[in-house]
C-alpha cells in the first residue's frame, strides 16, 4: 500500500484532477439543489443570493472566460518559473519546485472553478428553471476563492524564487533524511561486526533500469522474519541498476519463490526521498552554478558550502559502513550497503574545490566548511577531516594567491587545526614541502 501511495505521489496531475473532479461533483450537487430545493425553501432563502436564469447565464459565461484566462496565465508563471530554476539553478532542483503542493492546488482550483461554471452555465435552462437560482452565488464565491489564491500565489512564487528560500528547502531536506537515518539505526539498524548467513542462496534480479529511489526496510524486515530470511541488499539508495542487475542475495533454509522486488522502488530519476547523497549533491551543484562564469555569483556558493558543513557535521554522528537490520531475537536479517564518511566527504568537495580553487572566498568557504563539519562531529572522524584539508590544499597550490589571500586561508586553517586540537598546517611550508616531493 505504501508503495502505490509513493507512485501516486509522485504523479502531479492527481491533485489538479482531484479539483476538478470536486467541481463536476459540486455543480451537478447545487443543479439538484436548485431544481428541487430552492423552491421549496424559497422563503428562507435571502433574495440577495438568488439570479434568475439570464443574469445567471450572464455572469457564469464570464466568470468561465476570467478563471481560463487566469489559469492559463497561471501555467505560463508555472513555466517561467521552471525554467528559471533549470537555468540559475540546478536541473536537479525542478522538483522542488514541481512538487510543491501550493503549485498545483492553486491550479487545481482555477481548473475547478472554471469547471463548475462552465457546467453550470450548460445546466442553465429555461425550460428547467420557473424560479430564481442559487448556483450562480456559489460560482461567485468561487471565483473570490480564485482570486484570494491567485493574490497568494504571486506571494508563493515571489518568494520562492529566492536563491535564500531555495537554499533552506534543499538544508532541510537533506537533514529530514539525516534525522530519519539517525532514528532508525537507534531503533533497529547496527554497524555490522559478524555476517555469517546460513541457508540456501538465491539472487534475485532488478526488473527495470532506472535508480534505487526508496527502500521499504521495514517491510522487507517483517517478509525476512516471517519466511525465516537473510537478505543482503546489493545496492545503496541512488544507485543506477539496469534490468537483471543482481539487486538482493537471499539465504533461506527452504527453497521457495520470494518476491522481493516489491519492497524496492526503482524510478528513471533520482529522489530525496532517503538518497541522502543526492539530497547534498542538490546544494553542491547549486554552489557550483553560482560560482560558473555564467552567474558569477560566489557569495551565494559560500553560503551553501558552510551550510554543507554543518550537514556533515550532522551526518558523521550515523553509523557508516555496511549495517545490518535484526529483529527482536537480535539475529541479523537485512544487510545494507551505508556509504563510509570519508567518501562522502570527497563527493561533497571534490567537484567544489576543482571549480573554486582560483577564488580564495570559495576556498575558505570549503576550509570554514570542514571546520563546522569537525566542531560538530566525533573525533573518530577528526582524520577524515584532516584528510580533506590536505585534498583542498593540493588543489591549492595549483592557484597564484597573492600574499593577504594566503594570510586570509592560513587563518582557516589555524581554526580547522584548533577545532581538531592539532599542530595546524603551514601553508608555505606546504606548498614549500609539496615542491620538493615534486622534484624528488
Amino acid at each position: 500500500m505504501k508503495k502505490v501511495y509513493y507512485n501516486w505521489r509522485e504523479k502531479l496531475w492527481v491533485t489538479p484532477a482531484f479539483y476538478s473532479i470536486l467541481a463536476v461533483l459540486l455543480s451537478i450537487g447545487f443543479f439538484y439543489v436548485d431544481l428541487l430545493l430552492v423552491r421549496q425553501y424559497r422563503e428562507f432563502i435571502p433574495d440577495i443570493l438568488l439570479t434568475n436564469v439570464e443574469l445567471a447565464q450572464t455572469i457564469m459565461g464570464a466568470l468561465a472566460g476570467a478563471l481560463l484566462t487566469m489559469t492559463t496565465f497561471t501555467f505560463s508563471t508555472i513555466l517561467v518559473v521552471l525554467t528559471m530554476y533549470s537555468s540559475q539553478f540546478s536541473p536537479r532542483t525542478l522538483k522542488n519546485f514541481v512538487h510543491d503542493r501550493l503549485t498545483w492546488r492553486v491550479l487545481g482550483v482555477f481548473l475547478g472553478g472554471f469547471i463548475y461554471n462552465t457546467l453550470s452555465l450548460l445546466f442553465m435552462r429555461d425550460a428547467l428553471y420557473t424560479h430564481d437560482v442559487i448556483s450562480t452565488f456559489v460560482g461567485i464565491l468561487i471565483a473570490f476563492l480564485c482570486l484570494s489564491t491567485f493574490a497568494y500565489f504571486i506571494h508563493h512564487i515571489a518568494t520562492h524564487v529566492q536563491v535564500e528560500k531555495l537554499i533552506d528547502e534543499l538544508e532541510k531536506d537533506a537533514e529530514r533524511i539525516i534525522d530519519t537515518y539517525s532514528d532508525k539505526q537507534q531503533q533497529e539498524m547496527e554497524l555490522e561486526t559478524q555476517w555469517n548467513p546460513d541457508g540456501f542462496a538465491e539472487t534475485i534480479l532488478a526488473g527495470t533500469d532506472g535508480y534505487i529511489q526508496f527502500l521499504y526496510f521495514d517491510k522487507l524486515t517483517g517478509y525476512a522474519v516471517e519466511h525465516e530470511l537473510e537478505v543482503e541488499i546489493l545496492h545503496g539508495i541512488g544507485s543506477y541498476v539496469h534490468e537483471n542487475t543482481p539487486l538482493f542475495r537471499v539465504y533461506q533454509r527452504q527453497q521457495e519463490d520470494l518476491d522481493l522486488r516489491r519492497f524496492i522502488t526503482i524510478g528513471t530519476e533520482r529522489t530525496t526521498d532517503q538518497d541522502l547523497d543526492f539530497a547534498i549533491q542538490k546544494m553542491v551543484e547549486v554552489a557550483l552554478r553560482a560560482i560558473s562564469p555564467g552567474i558569477n555569483d560566489p557569495n551565494t556558493a559560500n553560503g551553501i558550502i558552510i551550510r554543507v558543513g554543518r550537514l556533515l557535521g550532522k551526518l558523521s554522528h550515523l553509523e557508516t559502513g555496511t549495517l545490518t537490520i535484526r529483529d527482536e531475537e537480535q539475529k541479523d536479517r537485512v544487510r545494507y550497503p551505508f556509504f563510509t564518511f570519508p567518501h562522502f566527504l570527497y563527493l561533497t568537495f571534490h567537484q567544489l574545490i576543482h571549480y573554486g580553487k582560483e577564488d580564495v572566498s570559495v576556498v575558505a568557504a570549503i576550509l570554514e566548511s570542514l571546520t563546522n563539519a569537525a566542531q560538530l562531529s566525533s573525533p573518530s572522524h577528526h582524520e577524515a577531516i584532516w584528510g580533506t584539508q590536505l585534498y583542498v590544499l593540493e588543489h591549492v597550490e595549483e592557484a597564484s594567491f597573492k600574499r593577504l589571500d594566503r594570510r586570509y586561508i592560513q587563518g582557516k586553517l589555524d581554526r580547522l587545526a584548533q577545532a581538531m586540537d592539532r599542530r595546524p598546517v603551514l601553508l608555505s611550508d606546504y606548498r614549500r614541502d609539496r615542491g620538493q616531493d615534486q622534484q624528488l
